[in-house]
């Protein structure tokens, strides 16, 4: 099987994950509307489907970040899904409000349903990684957190007033801790199978 070509859009993911002002504004200027008005035709004010959009945009950014994100189709299409399948399942969260979604026409191209799916899962693993995160203990946290951001664990280390023996052994524990808290979560064995 080929290679997946990277679609001409990519500038929109390059963009985002540079923090580029421009690309940012083109993309507000050019694709929010359109899911703004899809969101306040299915029960939500504009204030949700901000917030949507924003969700949308973290996740593509981490994903692209992380995950070197390569773009296959058009970025309006897979950005505009993405929002929409997001607000279906705050929808569906909410149970309160009927959905009542038009029969629009989607994309039945296989390459977007791909990253689509590939950025939903993503999305699932980095909040269940979030929420087991929250379950440690303070120290965890701050240990964990630290060791994200700081090159070396000397500095976390010294960030902490700690030795630097201590500082990898408390690492270790909380690593092995997040990592039972994850593998015992009920939503970890649906994510371990996508």
């Amino acid at each position: 099987m080929s290679e997946k070509q990277l679609h001409e859009d990519q500038f929109y993911i390059t963009g985002l994950k540079e923090n580029n002002t421009s690309v940012i504004q083109a993309i507000y200027k050019k694709f929010v509307p359109k899911v703004i008005q899809h969101i306040k035709n299915n029960n939500g004010s504009e204030a949700e489907a901000q917030d949507v959009v924003q969700e949308v945009l973290i996740t593509i950014y981490q994903q692209a970040t992380e995950k070197k994100l390569q773009l296959t189709c058009p970025f309006d299409a897979y950005f505009f899904l993405l929002c929409k399948r997001k607000w279906l399942n705050e929808l569906k969260k909410s149970s309160q409000k009927e959905v009542t979604f038009l029969n629009e026409n989607v994309s039945k191209d296989e390459s977007l349903q791909e990253m689509v799916f590939q950025t939903e899962t993503f999305s699932e693993k980095q909040a269940l990684f979030d929420l087991m995160f929250q379950q440690l203990g303070e120290k965890c946290k701050e240990v964990l957190r630290l060791s994200f951001v700081t090159k070396s664990m000397e500095e976390v280390a010294v960030k902490l007033g700690v030795t630097y023996a201590y500082v990898r052994k408390k690492k270790s524990l909380c690593t092995g801790q997040l990592t039972q808290l994850i593998r015992e979560s009920v939503h970890y064995q649906s994510l371990k199978n996508k």
